[in-house]
């Protein structure tokens, strides 16, 4: 670089900027290292939307709890969180409320006592009505509304029971389904058959939401723009189902269905999490305590009243003032492998926060089966999961990141004592065996790709399957490097074509669990450089022209959650800090000369917004659903994608989340990595 930089029309000295970056990196370490848990790992917040504390707002009045301490509670965050225009939003920032959040949260509110003439009310009223009401909500909350005798059942879709019983080799076994979707859609299959409702108090129905009339309401699903064929079989398929399960009850075949419900129960109760939780999410926690409270569990019951604590868990709850959130899920661990990574950039791993979170990592390494060897029986376990207790579902991500983070320590004594080559040896054989047939990997589970599966009306929701993803195949694909294996290894060979075709046209790749583009660029060149890629070919050039190309006046990136609907929001989105320090560690990894100036920009950004210690960042960076709800990626030159744009960018489908330290670790990395450029 030159002896001067400029930035922002201010001359900067060389030395006086390398001062500035090194006095981000320690005052970020040090926000760090106050903020660890004395066990020795690291947590934020993760965010998510309204539907959280709206959907136990309406399960602690279908479980009968009435005067539960966290009805009032759950209340005011509904009250707190909606926007002017009287709806809710999925993520910070959205161009537009969301009709199912806000259906769910107006619901919620009623249930609480709420008038229907109260000023909250009456505005999330006229904005369900300005957007067709209720005939354009989707699966789940017509589940919800069910639950609460404002809708009936046979128009929901019916997931029945019986598919416990189907054989692997059938198209609808459940382990064909995604994690979220198997772990929600199984007590699902109780609450279909047993149709249970707990109807609100007449002075709190939903009426107003029904203005014509509920006999005159069309309760059935909307058509889809261009049903294919399978759209059509199955529609009609849940139609005979409803009509089969009437049967059975005159006919006296309820002991079959019993005998199915039973074998439901045993799963979900082998599936309870050790802090009290399902499949380390909210919908498959809180659709199980519903289940088994259906089937004559009462709340006292060990199950029920494990799971009922949880909530009480500052692992799951937050406080804010007079108001309580629960998350979606908790992320410790993969905080804590994050910020391991960073103190590796910057040079912080000499420290006791360090050892004390490698400590606490190598004890959450899973060492049992779960769903995943169902498949794989012959599969010694050894992943890591996302969460604090969620044996049955570690990923692929959680375990490549955990295996970057311990491999600084693989070579002292100390750790070779505690077995260490042990734990990374587990988990390298592991994530090589949950290689997809593609060449990537998805997250929970290996070749999750059934399409036919997304046809079924109960998964409106969102994404049903776990395909492999391009940002968890660069993960691993670079803790493979580091870690020293051959890129002539066959998984490696493979890998690596997967990443090549994933590629867009201009340059970036998809982002499945970040958002967006900027997240799954900001994996692949990393990985590549980790695994000694020769940076020069053209198709790497390509990704650093679009970064280069999306950096904003200000110096910093950002995209918004709107890009995985909108092929024009690729790449572009109010800056953020974690979004920047992405693009920034793709760039450094490359190291291009023509890419100082952007570089240097970058850090500028990133300095100029640090604020005792960490960054500011209110947005949504993470992804859940992405939104798109077809089973598959979607290219920015798929014809899926603008079949989609022809209905509009909407995004109920999407569920995104603001996970609290991504505006600190990666930031931290950057500025880390840039040092040793600059």
């Amino acid at each position: 670089m030159g002896e001067a930089l400029t930035v922002a029309d201010t001359p900067v000295s060389q030395d006086n900027f390398a001062a500035a970056l090194r006095s981000g990196v320690r005052a970020a370490v040090d926000w760090l290292v106050e903020r660890q848990k004395p066990d020795g790992h690291w947590v934020g917040r993760a965010e998510s939307n309204s539907c959280m504390e709206a959907q136990w707002r309406l399960a602690l009045w279908f479980l009968g709890l009435d005067d539960h301490p966290l009805c009032a509670r759950l209340a005011q965050s509904l009250l707190d969180t909606q926007r002017p225009d009287g709806a809710w939003e999925i993520y910070y920032g959205a161009p537009n409320g969301d009709i199912n959040t806000t259906v769910e949260a107006y619901a919620a509110l009623r249930c609480s006592g709420y008038a229907a003439g109260h000023p909250a009310l009456l505005n999330a009223q006229a904005w369900i009505e300005s957007k067709g009401g209720l005939k354009n909500i989707r699966v789940f909350t017509r589940y919800w509304l069910a639950l609460i005798g404002e809708w009936p059942w046979e128009k929901t879709p019916n997931v029945p029971p019986e598919v416990i019983w189907f054989p692997l080799w059938f198209p609808f076994n459940i382990y064909h389904f995604a994690q979220w979707a198997r772990a929600t859609l199984v007590p699902i299959t109780v609450l279909s058959a047993r149709r249970p409702s707990r109807p609100l108090p007449p002075q709190n129905r939903l009426d107003a939401l029904f203005p014509e009339g509920r006999d005159a309401f069309d309760y059935a699903l909307p058509a889809k723009p261009q049903p294919d064929l399978w759209d059509r079989f199955f529609r009609r398929a849940d139609k005979i189902l409803h009509g089969l399960q009437d049967f059975g009850h005159l006919t006296g075949l309820g002991g079959l269905r019993s005998a199915a419900v039973r074998h439901v129960l045993e799963w979900i109760v082998k599936h309870q999490d050790a802090d009290g939780a399902w499949g380390g999410i909210q919908p498959p926690w809180i659709y199980s305590l519903m289940a088994l409270k259906t089937e004559g569990y009462p709340v006292t019951h060990p199950v029920l009243a494990k799971g009922l604590d949880a909530l009480n868990d500052p692992g799951w709850r937050v406080d804010v003032g007079d108001a309580t959130f629960i998350q979606a899920t908790n992320s410790p661990v993969w905080d804590t492998m994050l910020t391991l990574l960073a103190f590796d950039d910057a040079e912080a791993l000499d420290s006791e926060a360090a050892d004390k979170a490698v400590d606490w990592l190598l004890r959450r390494q899973v060492r049992v089966p779960g769903d995943w060897s169902v498949k794989l029986p012959k599969v010694q376990p050894g992943g890591w999961a996302f969460e604090y207790a969620n044996n049955c579902y570690p990923d692929t991500d959680d375990t490549a990141v955990a295996l970057i983070a311990l491999v600084p320590f693989r070579t002292q004594e100390k750790w070779k004592a505690r077995g260490i080559e042990e734990a990374i040896q587990l988990g390298v054989d592991w994530l090589i065996a949950m290689q997809s047939q593609s060449g990537g990997w998805g997250a929970f589970d290996k070749d999750n790709t059934r399409k036919i599966l997304t046809k079924i009306p109960f998964c409106d929701f969102g994404e049903a399957l776990d395909p492999p993803s391009v940002d968890v195949t660069a993960h691993v694909v670079e803790a493979f490097g580091k870690l020293g294996i051959s890129r002539e290894h066959p998984s490696m060979i493979r890998a690596l074509r997967y990443i090549r075709e994933q590629q867009e046209a201009d340059g970036p790749w998809f982002g499945r669990w970040g958002v967006n583009y900027l997240y799954g660029t900001g994996a692949v060149l990393p990985a590549l450089a980790a695994i000694g890629e020769d940076m020069t070919q053209p198709y790497i050039g390509r990704a650093c022209d679009w970064l280069v190309s999306r950096q904003q006046a200000n110096g910093g990136w950002g995209e918004s959650c709107a890009s995985y609907m909108q092929a024009d929001q690729a790449g572009r989105g109010e800056a953020t800090a974690s979004q920047t320090g992405w693009a920034l560690m793709a760039l450094l990894a490359v190291g291009r000369a023509q890419d100082r100036e952007s570089i240097e920009r970058g850090c500028q950004y990133l300095l100029e917004n640090q604020r005792e210690g960490t960054w500011p960042e209110p947005h949504f960076t993470g992804t859940g659903f992405p939104g798109y709800g077809v089973g598959q990626t979607i290219r920015l030159d798929d014809p899926l994608l603008a079949q989609r744009l022809k209905q509009g960018p909407e995004l109920s489908r999407a569920f995104m989340l603001r996970y609290g330290m991504y505006c600190h670790y990666f930031p931290l990395m950057a500025l880390s990595r840039a040092i040793r450029r600059i």
